[in-house]
């Protein structure tokens, strides 16, 4: 998808912010709007009401961006050790803390019971794995066709994450008997979820556990949906499932809150034409891998002003094939040193940014209040190889 130098998402800082930045910090660079990520919450809130909102950590982890977060009332999502510090970092712990994940770590088990939070089950064996005394959902797994991408779909019967709906009963029972709160059942289907009746499905098979569950406190009903969702419609059904366990809801919104907030500027090296036309630009697989991962469609904005147009695909520096940010995109001729704009990217791209071809990864900056603050310098390369000079 391409969009003109005119016509920039709502959400997007103007283009002579985006210029300022890239001046100021260099490219490849991730700019974040403050004002899109408040809006984000602010919708998320408007639509769930009072459900409790846990932020899935995964979709950017950023310290900065945390903080904000925590401070504003949310709770955090966390499938990794390294999630966990973060939030404890940030000052969360007891209730504003889940622990999720399929294989979970001796040390995340430890680091969840030291800040109190509350463990997702994903497997029945786990319960013999929680630390005494742990509050506990679990995750089921309704086995639906799930209307995304394969690598998304979470919710699918061939996933790794969940139990079966007939395991679920069986679980919150067995964490009883073991002497943890069995606070109730989570479901997460999927990411960029493209059909909302896919969460209609999902909700309705959970609700009929309940003449085997008997009522809950919790139900978690995840995240997942689209940027464009239909929110006070999943909000509505969701709280009608909670209704039926007599459940307070929790959701978990990761990507929602952030991508649409994020923009990765990057500059033209140059271009070339073979089979197809290509703009080469100094960002590639290793500061957005989502394209390449799972063929994700980010919208791209020209930031140069050109009489003729033409259909490019937009390419990175990395010696692989599959190192394309964009393909089709309509743009003005480019070239050299011209400032490009790939939109919702705020979501899964800086926290799958890597070192591969020892490249240092980008520096993030928030545009707030018409001012620009660093989030995080990028790296340089003997950062990049720190840990590998031992002794030396």
């Amino acid at each position: 998808m391409s969009l003109s130098p005119t016509e920039f998402p709502q959400h997007a800082p103007a283009p002579e912010h985006l210029h300022r930045a890239a001046a100021q910090y260099g490219t490849p660079l991730y700019l974040y709007d403050a004002a899109e990520l408040d809006a984000a919450l602010e919708r998320v809130r408007f639509a769930f009401g009072a459900a409790r909102v846990y932020y899935a950590m995964k979709a950017n982890p950023n310290l900065t961006l945390l903080r904000r977060l925590h401070a504003a009332g949310v709770g955090f999502e966390c499938v990794s050790a390294g999630e966990i510090a973060r939030a404890e970092r940030v000052g969360a712990g007891g209730e504003n803390v889940l622990v999720n994940g399929p294989a979970k770590s001796e040390a995340e088990y430890a680091a969840g019971a030291r800040l109190g939070g509350t463990f997702i089950v994903d497997r029945a064996e786990e319960v013999d794995l929680l630390p005494p005394h742990s509050r506990a959902l679990v995750r089921v797994n309704p086995a639906l066709e799930i209307s995304t991408h394969d690598h998304l779909a979470t919710g699918a019967a061939n996933s790794k994450f969940g139990v079966t709906l007939a395991q679920a009963p069986a679980v919150l029972q067995a964490l009883r008997d073991a002497g943890h709160t069995a606070l109730g059942l989570h479901v997460h289907i999927g990411s960029a979820i493209r059909n909302a009746q896919d969460f209609t499905a999902a909700f309705a098979r959970l609700a009929d556990l309940r003449p085997h569950t008997g009522p809950l406190a919790v139900l978690d009903a995840g995240g997942g949906w689209g940027l464009n969702a239909d929110l006070p419609g999943i909000a509505r059904e969701a709280w009608a499932v909670a209704g039926v366990f007599g459940a307070e809801l929790w959701v978990e919104p990761g990507r929602y809150l952030t991508a649409q907030a994020g923009t990765l500027l990057t500059r033209v090296v140059g271009t070339k034409r073979t089979g197809r036309n290509f703009v080469l630009v100094d960002a590639g697989m290793t500061e957005l891998l989502r394209p390449m991962l799972y063929g994700a469609a980010h919208p791209v904005s020209a930031l140069w002003e050109g009489s003729e147009n033409a259909v490019w695909d937009v390419a990175g520096p990395a010696c692989e094939s599959g190192d394309l940010l964009a393909r089709d995109v309509t743009l003005p001729t480019p070239k050299r040193g011209d400032l490009l704009a790939i939109h919702e990217a705020g979501a899964y791209g800086a926290g799958m940014s890597s070192n591969y071809l020892t490249r240092s990864r980008p520096a993030e900056v928030l545009w707030e209040g018409g001012e620009l603050k660093l989030m995080r310098r990028r790296e340089t390369p003997e950062e990049v190889w720190a840990a590998e000079e031992v002794g030396s």
